[in-house]
C-alpha cells in the first residue's frame, strides 16, 4: 500500500511533505497461495449441504513437532458469515479435496444473504455469496407427547430449518384469530421440533395448533 501527502498544517504554517511511504500489511503469503473459490450454491435451503469447488483447497503441507504451539492442519475450512447479522458458522465437512468441499447439512443459521470464504492454512480465499433461505413445511405428525414436571411437551419432525409457531386455546370452536399465541418451536437437532407450555396446570384442557409464518 502506497501512502503520499502534500503537505501538513500547524501553528498557523504549512509544511510541504515531499516523501512517501510504503505500507506492507504482512499478510505473509502471496496472491497465488491463496484458495480460489469458483462454484458454490448460489443459494441454500437449510437442512441442505454447501457444496464448493475451486482450486488450492489443500495447502503446503505441515508437520508437528510435538510443541503446544504447533497446530500442523491440511484440510480446507469453510466459514459462512450472515450479511445482516454478521454471525459466523464453520462447517464441517463430509467430502474434500484438492479442488471439492462438501459440507455437513447446514442448520441453525439465519436465513439470508451469507459470504462463504475457504480458509487453507489460515490463507483465507475472496468470499462468495450465499442466499440461505428457510424450506418449505411438509405435513407434521407428532411423534412423541408427554407431561414432564407438569408441563405438556409435543415433538415431531419436518424439514431442518422450518420456523414453526403454536397456538393455543381452551374452546376448539373459536376462530384461529381467537388463540392465543404460545411462541416459537425450538429446532433440537436437525429435522427434529420440540415444544414445551408450562401454563398446562393453569389449564387441564388444552388444544393447541401449529403453523408455519
Amino acid at each position: 500500500m502506497l501512502i503520499a501527502a502534500g503537505a501538513f498544517e500547524t501553528n498557523s504554517a504549512v509544511y510541504p511533505l515531499s516523501s512517501t511511504e510504503l505500507y506492507d500489511p504482512c499478510l505473509g503469503y502471496t496472491n497465488t497461495e491463496q484458495p480460489q473459490i469458483t462454484l458454490l450454491n448460489t443459494t441454500l435451503n437449510l437442512g441442505e449441504s454447501l457444496i464448493v469447488t475451486g482450486a488450492q483447497f489443500r495447502g503446503i503441507a505441515e508437520g508437528s513437532s510435538g510443541n503446544t504451539q504447533d497446530s500442523s492442519a491440511d484440510y480446507p475450512l469453510v466459514q459462512l458469515r450472515s450479511l445482516e447479522s454478521g454471525q459466523t458458522m464453520f462447517l464441517s465437512s463430509t467430502n474434500w479435496g484438492t479442488n471439492s468441499f462438501t459440507s455437513l447439512p447446514v442448520w441453525n443459521f439465519p436465513p439470508g444473504y451469507a459470504l462463504a470464504t475457504m480458509f487453507v492454512n489460515s490463507i483465507q480465499s475472496t468470499s462468495g455469496i450465499v442466499n440461505i433461505s428457510v424450506p418449505v413445511p411438509t405435513v407434521t405428525t407428532l411423534s412423541s407427547t408427554h407431561l414432564t414436571n407438569a408441563s405438556f411437551q409435543f415433538g415431531f419432525t419436518n424439514n431442518p430449518g422450518v420456523l414453526f409457531g403454536v397456538l393455543a386455546t381452551t374452546n376448539f370452536s373459536l376462530p384461529l384469530t381467537n388463540w392465543i399465541a404460545l411462541g416459537g418451536v425450538a429446532e433440537i437437532a436437525p429435522g427434529q421440533f420440540q415444544f414445551t407450555d408450562p401454563q398446562t396446570t393453569n389449564n387441564p384442557r388444552r388444544f393447541y395448533q401449529i403453523f408455519s409464518p
